[in-house]
């Protein structure tokens, strides 16, 4: 098939896909240029795909996916700390994208990093457009960094994602302090909680998710918290006195690095897991074993198949009773049991929601105009609860809302962790979904890899201690890279990093 028969592109330095005759001119995403785009992968025999070629102008940390504007690589990254040395060129500088928004009015409804993105995006593409931010908060900030404040590895002033002068730069108007109390789609108006109303023209729908609270008796004690706000994280910092006794319910990344960082200021910590490892979901048994192992190595006292029956007071936690009986004195608890989506304004609006707002390839809700992305969205039936997909999506359903045409196809799943000092790095499937997958491990001097190939692909990784192939990882996985020569070796796990890294 040639080129000029190919009806969808794929952009080879972000992954955008663009359906049409012939690629854009310019990439919505990451700006380069059609020379950039190629056909699908699935569309053109192996041999026949190049791999693309960036120049600087963005950075992609390899480590936890974060990307850097500018010259040059950023020195430290904001989000993982990782150094310049993990930085990688992905593209040419910003170019605005041609949108048709005109002097329309978008609103942006929530100041997590998909609705920032979401105003860089309606920014890029629409110069003229009048963009207004609701932030319940004072300033967004990176959420993703809240642990590493609670370790006292982050100070509160780095947390936000730009200055307050950003949003004048850029002609934003910031509410801070504000929330959404009600959407109007018929009358184009949002109800805000300081008794005004916002009219839009677009409305962007990024209010992300809140934690999920199990019902176990005495869950909203004094002395009984979640980690989702700087404030849930200050008062935390209170209570966590050095010699303090902290009970953590949950064993996913939030609770190993919120018990990671209490444990780092003199906090006894007690980790409660429900599964037989840690992080079912993300690591396969053996990774999850030695990522416990390590765990209990960092003083953390880790408890296995450990079912909360009760948070026990009466007016203030004094410890938690678990379902066979066991007693564990605590001073705090902190509850990292999950999130789930801030839908209630969307379903009281008339828009479908399932799990969260329900959107098309577009990121557009149910509702023409209105559009949704991050936490709150649900894309294909998946609600991605991750920061690299809230961030592109925002950025996605920006452009989309100033007239640009731009389609999210999903990513693979992905996570690291961060603060508890073992690298962990995850990505699409750890394990088979029907055992037609074929898995390669290896666990040497402390590393742990295990890839999961399908059909000749990576369809999924996971890396415990050195995780310097991650972004390597990451792009064959989302390339859809063919393995099927090297498998026909029969390799090892350390052969198939090697392969990665050239």
């Amino acid at each position: 098939m040639s080129n000029g028969e190919a009806k969808a592109w794929r952009c080879g330095v972000c992954g955008y896909n663009h359906t049409g005759d012939a690629p854009p001119d310019v990439c919505p995403i990451c700006g380069v240029g059609p020379e950039d785009f190629k056909p699908w992968k699935e569309m053109l025999p192996a041999d026949e795909v190049e791999e693309p070629k960036p120049s600087p102008g963005k950075w992609r940390c390899k480590i936890c996916g974060y990307v850097h504007e500018g010259p040059e690589p950023p020195d430290v990254c904001p989000l993982c700390g990782a150094g310049r040395d993990q930085f990688e060129g992905e593209g040419e500088s910003p170019v605005v994208a041609t949108g048709s928004a005109g002097g329309m009015k978008v609103v942006v409804a929530g100041a997590g990093i998909a609705g920032v993105s979401a105003v860089e995006g309606v920014r890029e593409a629409s110069p003229d457009a009048s963009i207004t931010l609701v932030s319940q908060e004072e300033l967004p900030y990176y959420r993703l960094n809240l642990t590493r404040f609670l370790a006292g590895e982050v100070a509160e002033k780095d947390l936000p994602v730009h200055p307050r002068s950003w949003y004048a730069q850029q002609k934003v108007d910031l509410k801070s302090g504000v929330s959404v109390t009600g959407i109007r789609p018929g009358d184009q108006a949002l109800d805000l909680s300081d008794g005004t109303a916002a009219s839009f023209d677009r409305l962007i729908i990024t209010v992300g998710a809140h934690p999920f609270i199990p019902p176990i008796k005495g869950a909203y004690l004094d002395g009984s918290f979640a980690v989702r706000t700087v404030g849930d994280a200050k008062a935390i910092i209170e209570r966590a006195q050095q010699g303090a006794r902290c009970v953590c319910i949950g064993g996913g990344i939030l609770g190993l690095e919120t018990a990671g960082a209490l444990a780092g200021r003199g906090v006894q910590v007690t980790l409660l897991e429900g599964h037989y490892s840690l992080m079912p979901r993300q690591l396969n048994r053996r990774a999850g074993e030695l990522l416990g192992e390590f765990t209990r190595s960092r003083g953390i006292d880790l408890l296995l198949e450990a079912q909360t029956a009760e948070i026990v007071g009466p007016d203030r936690v004094t410890a938690v009773r678990l379902e066979d009986g066991t007693l564990i004195p605590a001073d705090l608890v902190v509850i990292t049991t999950g999130v789930r989506s801030n839908s209630y304004l969307a379903r009281q609006a008339g828009l479908d929601v399932n799990h969260g707002i329900v959107v098309d390839n577009r990121l557009e809700t149910s509702s023409t105009g209105i559009y949704a992305a991050g936490d709150v969205a649900e894309h294909r039936g998946i609600c991605y609860g991750i920061w690299s997909a809230a961030q592109y999506m925002g950025k996605i359903a920006g452009l989309n809302a100033a007239g640009a045409e731009v389609e999210f196809v999903g990513i693979p799943m992905s996570n690291t962790l961060k603060v508890l000092g073992y690298d962990m790095f995850s990505i699409g499937r750890v394990e088979p979904a029907d055992g037609a997958g074929r898995p390669i491990e290896e666990e040497r001097d402390g590393n742990y890899c295990r890839f999961l190939f399908r059909d000749g692909k990576l369809i999924g990784a996971v890396l415990l201690g050195d995780i310097s192939a991650s972004g390597a990882v990451r792009k064959a996985v989302e390339d859809g890279e063919s393995f099927s020569t090297l498998l026909r070796t029969k390799p090892t796990g350390g052969q198939v990093l090697e392969h990665l890294s050239r």
